[in-house]
C-alpha cells in the first residue's frame, strides 16, 4: 500500500490500514515511498528520506522502484544507511511536509484517476 511522508497528512493508510493489519499479524508491503515522483516535487523531502520513513513503519517491506543505475545505487544507500527514526525525528520530517500534503496535492494516486487503469480502461470491469 502507499506509504509516504504525504499519506500520513492525508486518507491515510499509515494511520488506517497498518494498525489493523500489525494488529492481526498481517504482513504490510509499502510502496510510493515517492508517490512515483510527485512527493519529490514538493521540494520538502529528499528521495533518502522518503525511503527511510517507509522503512520506519511496520513494515515487511518496502519496494522501490528502481528503473536505472543511479536509482538502484540510491536505494541501496538508503537500505545501507537506515537507522530507526525516534518519534521527534518524525515529527520534524512530518512537520516540514505537513503544508506541501495539504489536500493530497502530491498524492494523485488518492486524488486523480491518472493511475487507474480500470477508470481508462472501464471494458475490464466487464
Amino acid at each position: 500500500m502507499p506509504l509516504n511522508v504525504m499519506d500520513a497528512h492525508f486518507d491515510s493508510f499509515e494511520k488506517k490500514v497498518v494498525p489493523v493489519l500489525t494488529k492481526d499479524s498481517i504482513g504490510v508491503l509499502g510502496m510510493k515511498s515517492m508517490g512515483d515522483h510527485f512527493i519529490l516535487g514538493s521540494k520538502t523531502v529528499t528521495a533518502v528520506e522518503c525511503l527511510h520513513y517507509a522503512m520506519n513503519l511496520p513494515t515487511s517491506v518496502v519496494i522501490a522502484g528502481c528503473d536505472s543505475l543511479p536509482i538502484l545505487q540510491q536505494a541501496l544507500e538508503a537500505a545501507r544507511s537506515f537507522q530507526p527514526m525516534d518519534s521527534s525525528q518524525v515529527a520534524a520530517l512530518l512537520a516540514r511536509t505537513a503544508k506541501a500534503a495539504d489536500a493530497g496535492r502530491f498524492e494523485l494516486y488518492k486524488t486523480t484517476h491518472q493511475f487507474d487503469g480500470t477508470f481508462a480502461n472501464p471494458q475490464w470491469l466487464g
